[in-house]
């Protein structure tokens, strides 16, 4: 099988989809992809972000990532994206992001890729699941191939059972996530490779 190309790309505000974002990259490389790390551009204000200490640490502590571009999107087989929820939808950096593809989409340069994603919210009722079925009819419309975990380990019974991909309430990753997150990845890999053959 060919070596697929994965672009993780994810916004964060105080770190929690940063550390999935890390804890991704490393399962996909150990699964054998070749990985492009991306963050997506904040666009709150800046008087916004600095009034917030731990808004501008986390800024300033993903300042070596790079911002995520359309030359990411032609490049990669697969897309895993990472995003908070806010009012049970991806955070408005994320959907910036997004609506600038309407090129690459009406070029078909989005198609047949394989797609997958996690979030977070600060509750398990916060809209970590709206959140991601509402990115899946955006994916259903480039033509892409949605890779969910669904049931297909213990270890995403074991971190709250979301079939349609990782979620966590905001703060530290812990052991039984990492190994969900970790399976999620891993099987987007594999099928990723298979389709990139």
């Amino acid at each position: 099988m060919a070596q697929p190309k994965i672009a993780i790309i994810f916004y964060t505000t105080y770190g929690t989809n940063h550390a999935v974002a890390l804890e991704a990259q490393a399962a996909a490389e150990a699964a054998g992809a070749d990985v492009r790390l991306r963050r997506v551009p904040e666009t709150a204000p800046k008087e916004v972000v600095e009034s917030q200490d731990a808004w501008k640490a986390q800024l300033e502590k993903m300042s070596d990532i790079t911002e995520v571009s359309h030359d990411d999107m032609t490049w990669a087989d697969g897309y895993f994206f990472i995003t908070p929820t806010r009012y049970g939808n991806p955070a408005s950096q994320m959907r910036a992001f997004i609506d600038t593809l309407g090129p690459l989409w009406m070029e078909g340069k989005l198609a047949d890729k394989t797609v997958t994603m996690a979030t977070s919210a600060n509750t398990v009722h916060g809209g970590q699941e709206t959140t991601l079925l509402s990115q899946f009819i955006t994916f259903s419309h480039w033509g892409c191939i949605i890779v969910p975990p669904g049931y297909t380990d213990q270890s995403i019974f074991d971190a709250g059972g979301n079939p349609y991909g990782f979620s966590k309430s905001a703060g530290e990753l812990t052991d039984t996530e990492k190994k969900a997150l970790k399976h999620q990845t891993t099987r987007f890999v594999e099928k990723t490779a298979k389709l990139a053959s």
